[in-house]
């Protein structure tokens, strides 16, 4: 396998459990290949170096051999220098405390070290030091022993070494195991590696070696954590003119604008990238761009990831997606970049050209792949010609206007005075494709050379894709900033990132005119970083079309017609340029300078993807932050969606027109979402004459659209919209637990597809944010479920949705503890549901069953495959070949139900249940219950050294410290999940 495959294999068996990581690396790392099995690496042949005497007081030990081609004073003089411990020793994570700047003899230190990729705490005396080596003995968690010894001897080509490491105590005898001890043997393997890489000129040496210690912030005098993420460097590239002769493609303009941004950083520090991130480029598909940026810039160990193949959310979701990467540990080094060139392409397709740019294998991918892809657009918006942005962003901003409930001229010159501002900042944007600034009357009027698109949209108001623009951004750890020697000045943090999607196909929002997923990304980032809308300085909403800006301003909570608040720090996708799905990263690049100007200020940039679908949003600040970074997956209170129709049938009130128009300012046709009286939306396109003239000769929003034989008439007073049919699905936030309501009482919240389907989001919602620690289902309407909806079933409408399956939840139950509340009753589809909780609280009078046995169906959503399993089989067979109910207390006699409370009582007792769950630690709350389900699949052999391996994490995390302090101090435990 080629080194750099191998890395990222490595790379990408680091997200498993810690302990599997380790496991793994034993035999797919070079390191490792000289290890044999017993625990002992293999001896150089031409080096003898006897254990040393103290390690056979151990219960577990393990050692590494090799030649450094240096001389024995100088290997010991780097290994019992304290300042450059983190140069070398991999167990090394961080110090805590006072301590001496070399080994000294009997002094005293604690340190941070890494066992299984866990951090614990090592308290080290120093037993020996002198011109042979060291002796370390020392104490760590949970009554482990430690020791560690390094020998030098020479030999002909320099030295000889040997790094021994010891354990003992309960723990290692039990849970932790053999495990913990190899380990301590990879550890000390790479570590030598390491010292024959420093002294020895050893390839492999670029990787920087990172001291993990808290880094102090000279001006504002914070103490920050090493692994802070920092912007240390941005660049930008236009290329206003292609070079039809040689032409640019994008992956040469990503590195371009990357050494732009080593350059803004004032160090050599590409090649030294942990990961890559790439945007991908819509003007030339590269299968793994971000693979063949790294080898281009000379990171070809570097782990890689690509955002999704289309959406404008991946320049600040890579960001997001990176800075978490960083604060977990996993990387040092980062770089992000996105490229377009548009303009080249377009330019030599206009003489008949294609480029002859890379073309990469057809199997070749990244490592990982981040973000969100579905098809754009369903069925009922393609056949109206909803196929394109132009036409659904003209469509919001018509339905913005009838939310504001001004008249079109009004409206026009507000958005043509907003894009006007754009086109200002755009002047004083050196790397803007049209620095051109404009008037409003330039930007609305329609001339020639701006011509209409999609009313009310002008080409002037449209983002500009024709463009050859690239952006890279270094992010580091602010302890990889020091090392680097990159001036604080230089550093720009960021504080949080957040992402969220809207309902996906815009014909199915409830409000064409606001954005929950924007409202509720936004919330989360302000609130994390302490920051209120109004105190924020630069700010960049991502500006495609007007609509965008005002649907992100107004969920936001910032004013889009002021002038004294501008939006862009670039100038906007129509004037600074509309770069692909890469545009986020043109907006942090202009950022950052500006942040670095004024240090107190700070900044909030934000993306989206297809029609302000799917969203992503940053803030960053030249001041440090008060709270670790964290990418913020916030649980979206999103209304119902609205079923969507193409035929009009009956009233409809008139919500949203655009009328597009072809390039020689012909009208194409009128698109119309109305609102009908049962709260559906109606698409409509019309191209009939008259059809026309009625919607384009008045304003047509909010008035009430009938069909009276064959022709459209509108009424003459204007009505509110309909409200949105009642949500089947209610998500509902108490504290860290998630409530989760079917609300569907008059059919006993049977589930037809249209619930499965909110379901299922509910629950992915609740899984992503980070903040919910447990989740309460349960039924409204004093009843749980009565299971699938045979009526909509019957009408062909299956409740199985994508993911989750049968009634959107029982293939793929949540991660999360989850708790069913059950009033009433919860038979056939409802009785699967309760089975996917892990915990049941039942009123007295409940009762559950699978009587799809009478109906001549089956209970294949779970109903059988889990009862199997949690109940004795006589029962089981009982309840699969009756049919019969059965009450809450048999259930709850047999195992099944937790709780039998008294009727009312279900929800309360199962929320009582729920925060006792998320008070405690979320560390061991999730591997525990990750043990119990999968204890019963391991085979008798097998079990223990299964439960050790997942087990040990738990043992020897930050938690399980915090927890014996907080009981021996007698207060409440500040849990943190590591």
């Amino acid at each position: 396998m080629p080194s750099s495959r191998r890395s990222r294999v490595l790379g990408t068996v680091t997200t498993l459990a810690p302990v599997l990581a380790q496991t793994a690396k034993v035999v797919a790392g070079d390191v490792v290949d000289r290890l044999r099995p017993g625990g002992h690496a293999e001896a150089v042949p031409d080096v003898v170096i006897e254990e040393p005497a103290g390690a056979t007081e151990y219960a577990r030990r393990v050692h590494a051999t090799g030649t450094v081609a240096a001389s024995p004073a100088e290997v010991v003089a780097l290994l019992t220098d304290l300042d450059r411990v983190h140069e070398w020793l991999t167990l090394h994570r961080s110090w805590r405390g006072e301590r001496p700047s070399r080994m000294e003899q009997g002094a005293e230190f604690t340190q941070q070290i890494s066992l299984m990729d866990i951090p614990a705490q090592a308290r080290w005396s120093v037993a020996r030091v002198d011109a042979d080596g060291f002796e370390l003995r020392g104490t760590g968690p949970m009554g482990i022993t430690v020791g560690l010894w390094a020998a030098v001897v020479p030999t002909p080509a320099g030295s000889g070494v040997r790094l021994d490491g010891a354990l003992d105590g309960p723990p290692v005898k039990g849970p932790v195991g053999l495990t913990a001890v190899r380990s301590v043997e990879v550890a000390l393997a790479e570590s030598l590696a390491r010292v024959a890489e420093l002294l020895g000129g050893a390839e492999g040496g670029a990787r920087l070696r990172v001291a993990d210690e808290p880094v102090l912030h000279e001006r504002t005098g914070a103490l920050l954590e090493p692994t802070t993420p920092v912007v240390i460097g941005v660049g930008q590239v236009v290329r206003r003119t292609p070079d039809l002769d040689a032409p640019v493609e994008p992956v040469a303009s990503a590195v371009e604008a990357l050494r732009a941004a080593e350059r803004d950083a004032g160090v050599e520090v590409l090649g030294r990238a942990d990961l890559v991130y790439a945007v991908p480029s819509a003007s030339w598909t590269y299968p793994d761009q971000a693979g063949l940026v790294a080898s281009l810039v000379g990171a070809e160990e570097a782990g890689t990831v690509q955002t999704s193949a289309y959406g404008g959310d991946g320049g600040q979701l890579a960001m997001n997606d990176a800075a978490d990467r960083i604060v977990s540990g996993d990387a040092h080094v980062v770089l992000v970049s996105g490229a377009e060139a548009g303009a080249t392409v377009a330019a030599l397709q206009v003489q008949g050209r294609e480029p002859e740019w890379t073309r990469q294998p057809d199997d070749a991918a990244p490592d990982r792949v981040i973000g969100v892809d579905r098809p754009a657009n369903n069925e009922a918006e393609t056949s109206v010609g909803l196929g394109a942005p132009i036409y659904v962003y003209a469509l919001i901003e018509s339905a913005l206007r009838g939310a504001a409930g001004t008249d079109e001229a009004e409206h026009r010159a507000a958005i043509a005075d907003l894009w006007a501002r754009h086109s200002a900042v755009a002047a004083a944007n050196p790397y803007a494709w049209d620095p051109t600034a404009r008037t409003a009357e330039e930007i609305a009027t329609v001339t020639p050379a701006n011509r209409a698109v999609s009313d009310p949209y002008t080409k002037l108001m449209c983002a500009n894709l024709q463009v050859d623009l690239a952006a890279g951004v270094v992010v580091t750890s602010v302890a990889a900033a020091a090392a680097l020697g990159v001036p604080q000045e230089k550093w720009v943090f960021l504080h949080a990132g957040a992402s969220a999607t809207d309902e996906w196909f815009v014909s199915e929002r409830a409000d064409l005119a606001s954005s929950p997923a924007i409202a509720a990304a936004g919330r989360a980032v302000l609130e994390h970083a302490g920051v209120r809308a109004d105190e924020l300085g630069p700010v960049d909403l991502y500006s495609c079309f007007p609509a965008a800006v005002q649907l992100g301003a107004q969920a936001l909570g910032l004013p889009w017609q002021d002038p004294a608040r501008p939006l862009s720090v670039t100038g906007g996708l129509t004037s600074a340029g509309g770069p692909g799905n890469g545009y986020g990263l043109h907006a942090i690049a202009t950022m950052v300078p500006q942040l670095r100007e004024r240090p107190d200020e700070v900044g909030l940039s934000s993306s989206l993807g297809w029609y302000a679908t799917k969203h992503a949003l940053g803030v960053y600040s030249a001041t440090p932050p008060t709270r670790p970074f964290a990418h913020l997956r916030p649980t979206v209170d999103r209304p119902s969606p609205r079923p969507v129709v193409t035929e009009l049938e009956g009233p409809a009130v008139v919500e949203a027109v655009t009328v597009g128009h072809d390039r020689e300012g012909r009208v194409e046709g009128v698109v119309v979402s109305a609102i009908s009286e049962n709260g559906s939306r109606v698409l409509l396109r019309c191209e009939a004459e008259e059809d026309v003239t009625l919607l384009t000769g008045t304003d047509a929003l909010r008035r009430v659209l009938r069909s009276e034989s064959g022709r459209l008439v509108l009424g003459d007073e204007r009505v509110p919209l309909p409200e949105a049919p009642a949500a089947p699905v209610h998500t509902t936030l108490d504290g860290p637990v998630a409530v989760i309501t079917l609300d569907r009482p008059r059919v006993r919240n049977a589930i037809d597809a249209r619930t499965a389907r909110m379901l299922e989001r509910a629950v992915d919602d609740v899984e992503a944010d980070d903040a919910v620690r447990a989740i309460v289902l349960t039924g409204a309407g004093g009843t749980f479920c009565a299971g699938m909806d045979l009526s909509g079933a019957h009408r062909g409408e299956v409740p199985v949705t994508e993911r989750r399956g049968p009634l959107g939840l029982t293939e793929l139950p949540p991660t999360k503890p989850t708790i069913a509340a059950v009033e009433g009753s919860a038979l056939a589809g409802g009785f699967e549901l309760a089975l996917c909780a892990d915990l049941v609280v039942a009123g007295e009078s409940a009762t559950f069953g699978l009587p799809e046995v009478k109906r001549g169906l089956l209970a294949a959503a779970g109903g059988l495959l889990r009862t199997a399993t949690r109940l004795p089989r006589a029962v089981a067979l009982e309840i699969a070949l009756l049919g019969e109910p059965v009450s809450a207390q048999r259930l709850h006699e047999l195992g099944l139900v937790n709780r039998v409370v008294p009727d009312g009582r279900a929800l309360a007792v199962a929320l009582e249940l729920a925060r006792q769950v998320a008070d405690n630690a979320p560390l061991s709350v999730r591997v525990g219950k990750e043990i119990i389900d999968a204890a019963p699949t391991w085979p008798a052999d097998e079990a223990f050294t299964r439960q050790s391996e997942m087990a040990s994490p738990v043992i020897l995390s930050d938690d399980a410290r915090e927890g014996v302090a907080a009981f021996a101090e007698k207060r409440p435990p500040r849990w943190t999940g590591r």
